[in-house]
């Protein structure tokens, strides 16, 4: 495994590839109200495909949000996955069963690399936790939603992805129409 350093906040990692998998609308809105406002089932299973045995790491309200919606649904791929939860709050705490809680992307990306069992370690979310890997993940998976929808939290600028690995537009059985791309930088 080759090692990085983030210079941005200076952890050295082995990992072969940290990702983000983010879903947006045209204006790169990702949410409203601690909801994604839109509802795709390919998209849902395309990030359940992806990060199924893999760790993430996410914001304590997207974890909040994810955590409702699969209990609602009686599903528990949930727990198919290691989450790294980021929050500011040192009480904060979750079940053991879905991962573990940390205080920093810092340490989140030190606890990926401890726990690493795959070569690829995913960013699920939310805006602030985007907002702060941006600069040093090297590969995107985005669904960009045909739209907008006044969405309240928004993408980072990603301009500096530049090589398109993968598109697909598609059309969903639930109206929506949208496509699937991976970039690089």
């Amino acid at each position: 495994m080759k090692i990085k350093k983030i210079h941005q906040i200076g952890v050295k990692y082995k990992i072969m590839r940290i990702s983000i998998i983010a879903s947006m609308d045209k204006k790169r809105g990702i949410g409203k109200d601690n909801r994604i406002p839109w509802h795709i089932t390919k998209d849902l299973v395309r990030l359940k495909n992806l990060t199924i045995g893999h760790v993430t790491i996410l914001g304590r309200k997207s974890f909040e949000s994810m955590l409702a919606y699969y209990e609602k649904s009686g599903r528990s791929t949930m727990s198919q996955r290691t989450h790294i939860v980021v929050t500011k709050d040192p009480n904060y705490v979750i079940e053991e069963k879905y991962g573990l809680v940390v205080n920093s992307i810092e340490e989140a990306l030190r606890q990926a690399q401890g726990k690493l069992s795959s070569e690829e370690v995913f960013i699920i979310g939310g805006q602030q936790i985007f907002d702060q890997t941006i600069g040093i993940v090297d590969r995107l998976y985005l669904t960009i939603v045909d739209g907008g929808f006044n969405c309240d939290t928004f993408f980072p600028d990603y301009s500096q992805f530049k090589k398109i690995i993968s598109e697909e537009e598609c059309e969903s059985k639930e109206g929506h129409k949208y496509k699937f791309l991976t970039l690089e930088r």
